[in-house]
């Protein structure tokens, strides 16, 4: 799921791993701590 999110965010022009936001004092990611990357295979 963190990959499809990556993927997703990447179609809009964002940057998942740059892309936070504060939650408790911490700055949280859409995609979460896993290890993400945006699907170039499916964008061609």
């Amino acid at each position: 799921m963190p990959t499809t999110r990556a993927t997703i965010l990447h179609l809009l022009g964002f940057d998942h791993e740059t892309l936070t936001y504060p939650f408790q004092g911490l700055d949280q990611r859409l995609t979460g701590v896993e290890q993400a990357h945006v699907v170039n295979e499916i964008l061609t």
